[in-house]
């Protein structure tokens, strides 16, 4: 009860830029796990999976006209969720490395953090 209670004040309390690092140490966190453990199949899928939900997410809240973003920050994080898709599946059909996402998830995570 507890702990609802804090994640409850911590969607109150938070920006949406710190929600947005949360969520991509998240992602990013599952997608070295399932690197280290060298899984494949259902845990690596997974965590493909939800990075690529989250990119096409940014992607479709990018294309909205009422994000404030600059018009040029917006097209890029629309070009890298279309990367993302692609190498996505170069990563679960033909067993690429993960770690082109997790940089890329890094870089977008450094650059929260910097600009908070």
């Amino acid at each position: 009860m507890a702990h609802q209670a804090y994640r409850n004040t911590q969607r109150i309390t938070e920006d949406a830029r710190d929600t947005e690092y949360r969520l991509f140490g998240q992602v990013t966190g599952a997608l070295i796990d399932a690197q280290q453990k060298g899984t494949t199949g259902g845990p690596l899928v997974e965590a493909i999976d939800w990075n690529r939900r989250l990119w096409r997410t940014l992607a479709v809240d990018c294309m909205d006209e009422r994000n404030k973003l600059p018009e040029t920050v917006r097209a890029q994080i629309v070009s890298l969720s279309l990367w993302v898709t692609r190498y996505s599946k170069e990563v679960t059909r033909q067993g690429a490395s993960v770690d082109p996402l997790i940089e890329i998830n890094r870089t977008i995570m450094e650059g929260l953090r910097g600009a908070a």
